[in-house]
């Protein structure tokens, strides 16, 4: 249950949203692109961040840059 603490974690690092073409998901309603984010966790494949609904959500690496 430690996502449930995630949204209170210190920043790990900053990320600028790229690009919102999903193959499977609707991900232009929850990201904007150019935006930065402020990653709260990472695994290999997935960057953990507070989305535009101000919740914390997993998004793949390849929709985002660091900055």
């Amino acid at each position: 249950m430690i996502h449930q603490n995630w949204e209170n974690n210190r920043t790990i690092k900053n990320i600028k949203c790229v690009h919102t073409n999903a193959k499977k998901y609707k991900v232009n309603s929850v990201l904007t692109e150019g935006k930065i984010y402020d990653v709260k966790n990472e695994t290999d494949e997935f960057y953990f961040v507070i989305d535009n609904t101000n919740r914390i959500a997993g998004f793949k690496k390849d929709y985002f840059e660091l900055v």
